[in-house]
């Protein structure tokens, strides 16, 4: 059995041609953009959902569900997800 493979990069240009989709994909980026950022910190220093949620005082289902796109976190919890990694969140306002 052989299995077709299309890059992503293909699908999303093809999705992004669809107006509705634009418009809510940019809307979307910056929370996805800053979770692509967690999981890759995370990921860099080899630490867990349970480690990372450990040391910001929270359930590890609370990390999964934010890497997955199904929390909408706090800018609190995001100060708090950073600084346990290391990190200083930045914000920036764009026009």
């Amino acid at each position: 059995m052989s299995r077709l493979s299309v890059p992503f990069e293909e699908i999303e240009a093809k999705m992004l041609e669809d107006e509705e989709f634009r418009v809510e994909y940019e809307r979307l980026r910056p929370r996805y953009e800053a979770i692509e950022q967690i999981i890759k910190a995370r990921k860099e220093q080899n630490i867990t959902q349970a480690e990372l949620a450990k040391r910001i005082g929270t359930q590890k289902s609370n990390i999964s569900r934010f890497e997955s796109g199904n929390y909408n976190p706090s800018l609190d919890f995001l100060i708090k997800v950073a600084e346990s990694l290391g990190k200083k969140l930045s914000i920036h306002l764009n026009e």
